[in-house]
């Protein structure tokens, strides 16, 4: 350990280190000195560094401000030419306004030339845009002069034709080709002529989209030229701005055609579209856009001649004319000539068509699956008079959807026919499955077969599927989890369907639980099909039981066989995932029979002992031993309980006690034998047997007799716990006697409640809430504390 020096020695140490430091200070201070006057000695003294100077980074680069700088200026000056040409116009003779604009604007024109010899580009181009901006001032005032009485749309037309023409030839001057402007500008004055002329002409809704589909044809070729750059930018949005509304309107008329000629001007407008499109698709180098343009292309062809035929035929027809027609664009993306992105947007766009098709048919299978729920709110009521009554109970009937059945099927063809790929055939394949199955359902309704042969149909769909099931080898191994599902789905919308007559519901659920248990016996998929097989299975004891006309609590005795089975087959189940989905299967029709005899006491005391007897049996196994075997307790337990209370006993211990003292000898041996055994399992069911009943037979006693002796009871039994360090009999103990006393003090709570005014009890919980939070740290620290103490007890 350190010693402490006494005063007189820590005084002397303290001295001495100052006068060191002294001395230390001295040297430091002289040799400064000295430093000093050989710097002042030198012909340049010292000067200590300058700060690095502070440099401010420019937030923009002068390209850029020159470029703001010019295009203000052309922007000011078209202003000022605007405002002289609307406003100072009429104060010039025909000689000064000719003069005037006629030199401005050549001015303007040649100006750029002089610039571009010098290198400044940026300048002249914008010069060049005012002069733009300038010619088209002059066919304004033109109008405005000599043309005032013509018609206003056919001269923008025919100006806007003109200034398109100008500036091109302006733009492709052997002196003016390095102008930027000019082109794009020229390009965008060529979009309004077509237009503007067929709506002066009075051309209607076919030739207003001829004419922009002809302008979206012309930006088309000149995209196509035109080399990389603000050009063929310039080309490709007007394409795509004005094809877009040409086509958009074009399809507007094909749908609302009302005959075939009608349909077929459509057409030809579509059909246009599409060649131009495709021929684009065709002389595109870039793969996507390749691919973008060739789908456009398809769909315009399928809508185009669908158009054509469609006023002809019944409203249940048009989407089955329209997927032949995309079907057909199978064939032609089969094609070899056709480069691989045409081809590939060909297929595309057939996919896209019958994509279509099919969500149009999903209505009717919704219909046709969903709509047999109906039917639960009216059990056994009578046969219906045919299928669409059947599955369409309280839903109209969609009388359009005839055809869904030949769609479904159209499609599920072209899918096993036309996708060879290796990657892509067995999704086809399972597709082929789902539409199949789709068609199999919709088709007896779309007939509107009789009731029974609905019934049937559906019976052998479930057989079909299941079969696949067991008969697919290795590579058909991808049908088998769809076709499980939809075997599935298929026996669920069955089971309702099947509600309408006792026979039926019978029969129908008797063959699907047929169906799903010899299915399971392959191993395949059991842990789909064992659980269908007893939930079926419930149904069907359910059934039987309301069909012979039994009460609903012996009804669940016959419900009690499917946990039985369920038990048995879970002990011979290898896989884990199969054994839990089994036994979930199997609790959940025994709560069925639960709830089932739950209006008969004595009927559920024997139910629940039954469920005990099957538990128990689980509890043999291993695996399933702990948790089981609580379970088989409790429900033999509760069973007691339930017999106790059917036979009118008001004072359960001289039934429950003897139990308990056999049940805690039990585990008193076992706990001698086996130190590891728990005491919820050596000591709980003894006590609960005893210490329940008698809580709940107290709670309702308005003697205290009872409560003070349980109270006793419950206290002894907490205390040995304690002392002997056992959870079972400290918390069943304690939680028995709280209660107990909370019965006892509930009376004068009530008092106590009532006397009080109304702001007590909302200042006691804020109060208990202050308090709570002001030692919460502590309360932590206990409860940390209780639960390590209930931790290392057995």
């Amino acid at each position: 350990m350190t010693q402490v020096p006494p005063p007189s020695e820590e005084l002397r140490l303290i001295d001495t280190e100052l006068w060191q430091l002294d001395a230390r200070r001295a040297q430091l201070l002289a040799r400064r000195a000295w430093l000093v006057s050989r710097l002042q000695a030198l012909p340049q003294p010292w000067t200590p560094p300058a700060a690095a100077p502070v440099s401010h980074h420019p937030e923009t680069g002068a390209p850029r401000v020159q470029n703001v700088l010019l295009l203000l200026g052309g922007l000011l000056l078209t202003i000022a030419a605007v405002a002289f040409t609307l406003v100072s116009w009429g104060h010039l003779g025909i000689g000064g306004r000719s003069l005037v604009l006629g030199a401005v604007t050549v001015a303007a024109l040649a100006a750029p030339l002089p610039l571009l010899g010098r290198g400044l580009r940026s300048t002249a181009e914008a010069v060049a845009g005012l002069a733009l901006a300038l010619t088209v001032l002059d066919a304004y005032a033109l109008y405005a002069v000599a043309l005032a009485g013509a018609d206003a749309t056919a001269y923008a037309s025919g100006a806007a034709a003109v200034l398109a023409v100008v500036w091109t030839g302006y733009g492709l001057l052997p002196r003016t080709k390095a102008l930027r402007l000019p082109l794009p500008a020229a390009l965008a004055a060529a979009q309004l002529p077509l237009l503007l002329g067929a709506v002066a002409a009075d051309a209607g809704p076919y030739g207003i989209s001829g004419a922009l589909l002809v302008t979206a044809a012309c930006d088309t070729l000149v995209a196509l030229r035109a080399a990389a750059g603000l050009v063929r930018i310039s080309a490709t949005v007007g394409a795509y701005g004005t094809g877009a509304w040409g086509v958009l309107g074009a399809v507007w008329l094909s749908w609302t055609a009302g005959g075939p000629g009608t349909g077929a001007r459509a057409a030809a407008l579509l059909l246009f579209a599409a060649g131009v499109a495709l021929a684009a698709a065709w002389r595109d180098r870039a793969p996507g856009h390749a691919v973008g343009l060739s789908l456009a292309a398809g769909l315009l062809a399928v809508i185009a001649l669908g158009g054509v035929v469609r006023p002809v035929l019944p409203a249940p027809w048009t989407v089955p004319a329209y997927l032949a027609l995309g079907i057909a664009l199978v064939a032609v993306a089969g094609a070899d000539r056709l480069p691989e992105a045409v081809r590939r947007g060909l297929a595309v766009a057939c996919a896209a068509v019958q994509g279509v098709a099919v969500l149009w048919a999903l209505p009717l299978l919704a219909l046709t699956v969903l709509g047999p729920a109906g039917g639960a709110a009216r059990v056994w009521s009578g046969a219906p008079g045919g299928a669409r009554q059947a599955v369409s109970v309280g839903a109209p009937w969609l009388p359009q959807s005839q055809t869904a059945p030949l769609v479904l099927a159209a499609v599920a063809a072209v899918l096993a026919l036309a996708v060879r790929g290796a990657t892509w055939r067995p999704r086809a394949l399972t597709g082929v499955l789902v539409l199949g199955w789709s068609a199999l359902m919709v088709a007896p309704v779309v007939l509107d077969v009789p009731y029974p042969a609905l019934l049937v149909v559906e019976v052998l769909v479930t057989a079909a599927l299941l079969a696949v099931v067991t008969r697919a080898g290795a590579a058909e191994s991808v049908f088998a989890l769809p076709a499980v599902v939809l075997a599935l789905v298929t026996s669920v919308s069955l089971g309702f369907l099947s509600l309408a007559t006792r026979s039926a519901t019978v029969g129908v659920l008797t063959a699907v639980t047929a169906l799903f248990a010899a299915v399971s016996l392959k191993r395949r998929l059991s842990v789909l099909t064992l659980p269908a097989a007893f939930g079926h299975g419930a149904a069907l004891a359910c059934a039987v039981g309301a069909a012979a006309g039994w009460a609903p609590q012996h009804t669940a005795l016959l419900v009690l066989v499917v946990p039985a089975v369920a038990a048995l087959c879970a002990a011979r189940v290898s896989d884990t995932r199969t054994t839990v989905v089994v036994e979930v299967a199997g609790a959940a029709a025994g709560c069925l029979a639960i709830a089932l005899a739950a209006v008969d006491a004595g009927m559920l005391s024997l139910v629940l002992s039954l469920s005990a007897v099957i538990v128990s049996g689980t509890a043999l196994r291993p695996d399933r031993r702990p948790a089981a075997a609580y379970a088989a307790t409790a429900l033999f337990a509760l069973a007691a309980w339930v017999r106790l209370a059917a036979w009118g006993v008001t004072a359960p211990e001289p039934y429950t006690v003897p139990v308990s003292v056999a049940a805690l000898v039990v585990g008193l041996l076992r706990r001698r034998r086996d130190p590891q055994v728990s005491s919820w399992v050596a000591y709980g069911p003894g006590l609960a047997t005893t210490l329940v009943p008698s809580l709940a037979a107290a709670w309702t006693d308005v003697y205290a007799t009872r409560p003070w002796l349980l109270g006793a009871a419950a206290l002894l039994v907490t205390l040995l716990g304690a002392r002997r360090r056992l959870r079972a009999p400290l918390l069943l103990g304690g939680g028995v006697l709280v209660l107990d006393a909370l019965h006892e003090l509930a009376p004068y709570l009530v008092q106590i409640a009532g006397l009080l005014p109304r702001w007590v009890p909302p200042a006691l919980a804020g109060v208990l809430l202050l308090v709570v939070g002001a030692t919460y740290e502590q309360r932590l620290r206990d409860v940390r504390r209780a639960r390590d103490v209930l931790g290392r007890m057995d």
